[in-house]
């Protein structure tokens, strides 16, 4: 989904149309909006329209996807994928209006993907379990089409060293329950997901965990 959103808005990308444009009030719509300027601003430094974004690009995007999902304390994946959804919806109005100037009004409604100091949890066990989360959404995204398997390989090593210390702390913390297990997943999630720019907070992952 996130490809064919960038693919189907690049060309038009050449040109911006004079329409000013509001950031939406409303929780969804928001995060939608600021995902596609995230698009929309990757897209215009580029040269070539036709090719993909960085990856770096393409999880600035995902971030606001995710900070909408983690608006409360757990991780909503229907929320996630409504936003998502809705980037599509909005692409070709954002695009086709001065998108430019909501740039600064998505950077105050959503701090932290302008954090330029990330901390992963304190808890060695949570860190742990966001950073696994954080890779698995994001490989989740993007691994379809191979443009970024280079770079999710590293996301992927991650996972395969961190599946068996957190499937042994998951029992000892919440037993055998699938339930609290998810419940364990979707918090810590949320909590990460806040911490900062995705790339950053997996680079920290990486170099802390790997």
């Amino acid at each position: 989904m996130m490809r064919r959103l960038f693919l189907a808005g690049a060309l038009l990308l050449t040109s911006c149309g004079p329409k000013s444009l509001d950031l939406p009030a409303q929780p969804v719509d928001r995060a939608a909006t600021c995902g596609v300027v995230a698009a929309a601003a990757a897209r215009a430094g580029t040269t070539d329209v036709k090719a993909p974004l960085s990856f770096a690009s393409m999880e600035r995007i995902l971030h606001y996807p995710l900070l909408a999902g983690s608006a409360g304390d757990s991780f909503s994946a229907e929320t996630a994928s409504a936003v998502q959804k809705k980037m599509t919806e909005l692409q070709g109005q954002i695009i086709a209006g001065k998108w430019q100037d909501l740039v600064p009004a998505c950077k105050t409604a959503f701090p932290a993907t302008a954090l330029s100091k990330v901390e992963l949890p304190a808890d060695r066990f949570q860190a742990q379990l966001g950073c696994y989360e954080l890779a698995d959404f994001i490989r989740s995204a993007l691994e379809e089409g191979g443009e970024y398997d280079n770079e999710l390989a590293s996301y992927h090593a991650l996972s395969m060293k961190l599946d068996p210390v957190l499937g042994a702390g998951m029992r000892q913390r919440g037993g055998a329950d699938f339930k609290a297990q998810q419940d364990q997943r979707h918090k810590a999630l949320a909590k990460i997901v806040k911490a900062g720019p995705p790339t950053e907070v997996m680079r920290q992952c990486i170099a802390r965990f790997r």
